[in-house]
């Protein structure tokens, strides 16, 4: 079985910077994203992404975020072996030191 692809806090916070367009989902739970998410992250909690598999696409990347990055792995598992690109954020929000957005 192939590895998840990663991508670190700090590399994905150049490319954002650079302004590259990212697909980023924050799986983490709703109390847990009050204390804020990446700019532009979507929010659909790890439990409900098997519910919601339509809004993915097989030919767009999704980059993966959670509080440590073990949740975020699990669900790139979980969509790589269903034929997603997929990449874990290492780390996960305790890692990100960049700018962070209030759910809505």
């Amino acid at each position: 079985m192939e590895g998840i692809k990663e991508i670190t806090a700090e590399e994905l916070k150049e490319k954002l910077e650079c302004g590259e367009k990212l697909n980023l989902v924050d799986v983490r739970e709703d109390e847990e994203v009050a204390f804020g998410m990446i700019p532009g992250a979507k929010h659909i909690k790890m439990g409900d992404i098997p519910h919601r598999l339509d809004e993915f696409n097989k030919d767009e990347e999704y980059i993966f975020i959670c509080r440590s990055g073990a949740r975020s792995e699990n669900v790139c598992r979980y969509l790589q072996d269903m034929g997603y690109k997929v990449r874990n954020m290492v780390g996960g929000m305790l890692a990100w030191d960049g700018e962070t957005v209030s759910k809505a």
